[in-house]
């Protein structure tokens, strides 16, 4: 009887020992999987951080390019404005240089208009005879000279016996009867007027049919 009671007692040590052991096999066998878990979830943690992180740092360059776009494109505008400043300068210029040499020409055939007079009147006094001379067909010759350099320069003598009185063209220093021609019309012309470039230089000096 005593031999019995030890043997079971020897197997519900060993049973016990089993059990133990079975157990210890069974918290090894979880312990990996918890890691396992406890590793996805750090994972999946960390997966939002890096969204998160790279959403920053996308943010981070969508400001950048929006800032040097900006900067560029004040930079575009400024120089556009410069160019057009620089464009309607260089037309500026280049109306009070017109001008300028329009003034400066105009000047020059006043001065030169005199002498024109002076050969007409010196000429219109020599008779015929006179005229076959030597010394008056070279005064003509240069006369017509002179007037062909003014055409050249667009200087042209105004248009005035047998046309109507122009205020702009004309200027009228006397009235006179006349059975050629009606009321309003140059009958006479005392002075020739001159144009230059389609502007006045001098107006012609004439009579008017009252």
């Amino acid at each position: 009887m005593e031999e019995k009671e030890l043997d079971k007692q020897d197997d519900l040590e060993n049973t016990d020992s089993q059990e133990v052991v079975s157990e210890e096999k069974a918290l090894e066998e979880e312990s990996p999987q918890e890691d396992a878990v406890s590793d996805e979830n750090e994972a999946q943690d960390a997966e939002p951080n890096e969204k998160k992180g790279k959403k920053k740092s996308l943010l981070g360059k969508e400001k950048k390019p929006n800032k040097l776009q900006e900067k560029v494109d004040e930079l575009e505008d400024r120089v556009k404005r410069q160019m057009a400043e620089f464009d309607n300068f260089r037309k500026r210029s280049e109306k009070e240089k017109s001008a300028m040499f329009e003034t400066g020409a105009k000047s020059v055939i006043e001065k030169i208009l005199p002498v024109v007079d002076n050969f007409e009147r010196g000429l219109a006094g020599l008779s015929e005879e006179e005229m076959k001379e030597p010394f008056a067909e070279g005064m003509n010759m240069v006369y017509k000279q002179l007037i062909a350099e003014l055409e050249k320069l667009e200087v042209k003598p105004i248009e005035a016996v047998g046309c109507e009185f122009n205020p702009e063209l004309h200027n009228a220093v006397m009235q006179v009867a006349s059975e050629e021609y009606e009321s309003g019309i140059i009958a006479q012309e005392l002075q020739k007027g001159y144009t230059y470039r389609d502007s006045v230089v001098r107006h012609s000096m004439v009579a008017v049919v009252e």
